[in-house]
This record gives C-alpha cells, sequence and structure tokens, in this order.
C-alpha cells in the first residue's frame, strides 16, 4: 500500500441491512487494510449520508464480532436515537 499519504486509512467494507419498525439501516463493518481504526474491524450505523453517534458503533477482532458489538449497542434504541441531529461538523468524531 505505497501509494495511500502517510495517515491515510484504506478499510474493505461488507454492508448488512437492518430493517427495524418497518425502516432500515445499513451496517457496514470495515476491515482495516492500512492505517489505523479503533480495532481491525469496525461496524458502523449509517444512512448512506449520515453516521451513527460514536457510541453505537462495534468494534471487534473479527467481522463477526464488531458486528456483534454494534448489534448489542443498537438493541433497545430507535432509529432516531442512533443518529446525530446536530451540525455535520459535529458527525466528523467517527471512530474510524
Amino acid at each position: 500500500m505505497t501509494d495511500l499519504m502517510e495517515k491515510d486509512i484504506l478499510t474493505k467494507v461488507s454492508r448488512y441491512n437492518l430493517i427495524r419498525s418497518q425502516r432500515m439501516i445499513y451496517i457496514d463493518v470495515h476491515e482495516s487494510l492500512a492505517g489505523n481504526l479503533a480495532g481491525k474491524f469496525v461496524a458502523v450505523p449509517n444512512l448512506i449520508n449520515l453516521i451513527a453517534k460514536q457510541e453505537y458503533q462495534g468494534v471487534g477482532a473479527t467481522e463477526l464480532e464488531a458486528l456483534d458489538n454494534c448489534l448489542a449497542r443498537i438493541k433497545n434504541h430507535d432509529i432516531e436515537d442512533l443518529f446525530p441531529t446536530a451540525s455535520p461538523t459535529e458527525t466528523e468524531n467517527l471512530r474510524l
């Protein structure tokens, strides 16, 4: 990965769909290929252009572990609870 800049992060993404209360969100599980994430795998709920708050993102040593961690964090929350309602600059603080 010599063509990356020093602070670049490159991930491979697997996408899952979660349907809750007849609404759908995506959960992208990022596998670190280059650069540093919060863990080897990070699961991030999202609405394509809106990323879930950090406390709802899962981390794990494997894809399934990160997904399970994420699902446990969002289990008792409505979809609206997962996402910030403030300005886009506040949503830039991703766990990634």
